[in-house]
């Protein structure tokens, strides 16, 4: 059984939930989490976990989840994960701390794709599921949304520093998500009957005086013109000093900025691009890419017609042929446990090892002189072996390294200065990847 990892979970929009509510800590946790269990037993049904992570991964049961709560137990607190292998994805982690000024069982859950909750009815279970949990475990703020728009929203600092989110939380009605849970607290500084009169598909006061609030039926929708103007209603409602224009008119610019984007890559670099647009934020990934759909990559120009090559000027040949051969075995030595197909030297290799510098922001991190010294010749030998080893490329040896050539039909190609213009910048590692020249030496083969 796999649990999610960050990466998964940044595949596509999910829906997130941050619910950070007071238990005893005095009392024994099995009692205490009894009814937090109880109620995503009964109302995740379609979602519901399957897998419990402590220090060890058990089939999901209670018993699992003492167990793991019992082995990550320390004097702060007891983190564990609860998560689902199958679609949709889940991840669950419920952390009762005991270092806050409150005794809180901080719990975030995220449910993928967010898609699956188009449903109104998989939504009504999920609103009564967190309206369980909000007046078994009281909290000053919680709230479900779309984690992309979430992301867009500013979220939880909307403009401020750390040190004054941390001390003074939701101290005021900052945003209006799908769902929401007002504490006692917050209740009373916007006004009870205020708050309990907002425009809304759901608002219903809890026992604890908390009051749980819902925008529209469906969380999947919350980009709609329907869905927004009814979050504008709501919060202008609960912060009537705000402009209803202006408000709506973000939220509409948020929902453009998550609208999806087809990719047009160009074809010689799209298997890079598809995966690079995938480490950005999902709330930035459709700018990003209509950005590279309109972004065209440099020809290649490290190449001289095949009668302008610089003839060997080595006494033995196979020697230095060697030796390029050998400073390609360090990128292997170097990147074969992150990228394991560095091994086989082939175009797809290229492309993995693209991606790999790219995510890594080789050219940044590392000092200039060592990428000069090391990677550039690394880099430029494992390119000149790919094309020999696919293309039927010949080196052509040289005194002088960068000056080293491979043949491939009637084009002398230069991957030396390919390497050296690579690992200059993060933007030069698209501008120049391996993988556009690669497929442009492809075209000129015999």
């Amino acid at each position: 059984m796999k649990s999610l990892t960050l990466q998964d979970l940044n595949v596509e929009d999910s829906l997130r939930l941050f619910f950070g509510g007071t238990f005893d800590p005095h009392a024994e946790i099995e009692r205490e989490l009894e009814p937090f269990l109880q109620a995503l037993e009964e109302y995740a049904v379609e979602w519901m976990p399957n897998l419990v992570e402590g220090k060890r991964r058990r089939k999901y049961s209670r018993a699992a989840v003492w167990k793991a709560l019992e082995e990550t137990r320390n004097e702060y607190s007891s983190l564990i994960g609860i998560y689902r292998t199958t679609s949709p994805a889940v991840a669950l982690t419920i952390n009762p701390g005991l270092t806050h000024r409150r005794p809180e069982l901080g719990t975030s859950l995220e449910v993928q794709p967010l898609s699956f909750f188009g449903e109104a009815e998989r939504c009504r279970k999920f609103v009564e599921m967190v309206r369980v949990w909000a007046s078994r475990y009281p909290v000053p703020y919680a709230a479900a949304h779309s984690m992309a728009d979430d992301q867009l929203s500013g979220a939880p600092y909307f403009g401020r520093d750390d040190e004054t989110t941390r001390r003074d939380g939701f101290d005021k009605v900052y945003e209006v998500c799908w769902l929401n849970v007002f504490g006692p607290k917050l209740v009373e500084t916007v006004g009870r009957e205020r708050m309990l009169s907002t425009p809304a598909w759901r608002v219903e006061e809890l026992p604890n005086g908390s009051v749980l609030l819902v925008t529209w039926p469906t969380a999947a929708d919350f980009a709609t013109e329907d869905s927004r103007q009814a979050q504008a209603r709501a919060l202008v409602h609960l912060r009537p000093e705000l402009d209803f224009t202006t408000v709506l008119r973000t939220l509409r610019e948020r929902s453009a900025t998550l609208a999806p984007v087809e990719p047009h890559f160009h074809p010689d670099v799209a298997p890079l691009l598809s995966r690079v647009v995938d480490d950005f934020a999902i709330s930035k990934r459709q700018r990003k890419i209509a950005e590279f759909n309109a972004w065209q990559p440099p020809e290649p120009e490290e190449w001289l017609p095949a009668e302008s090559a610089l003839p060997p000027d080595v006494n033995d040949q196979e020697l230095v042929r060697g030796y390029y051969a050998t400073l390609s075995e360090r990128l292997v030595a170097l990147l074969h446990s992150k990228v394991p197909s560095v091994f086989k030297e082939t175009p797809e290799s290229l492309t993995d090892v693209d991606v790999h510098f790219w995510l890594e922001d080789f050219p940044e991190v590392f000092e200039r002189k060592n990428i000069d010294e090391h990677a550039v010749p690394a880099v430029g030998a494992y390119l000149g072996e790919v094309l020999v080893r696919n293309l039927g490329g010949q080196w052509i040896p040289r005194k002088k390294l960068g000056e080293a050539q491979v043949l491939v039909g009637q084009r002398v190609w230069l991957p030396m200065v390919r390497a050296h213009r690579y690992m200059r910048s993060r933007q030069s590692l698209l501008d120049y990847s391996l993988t556009r020249l690669y497929r442009e030496a492809e075209r000129h083969r015999p």
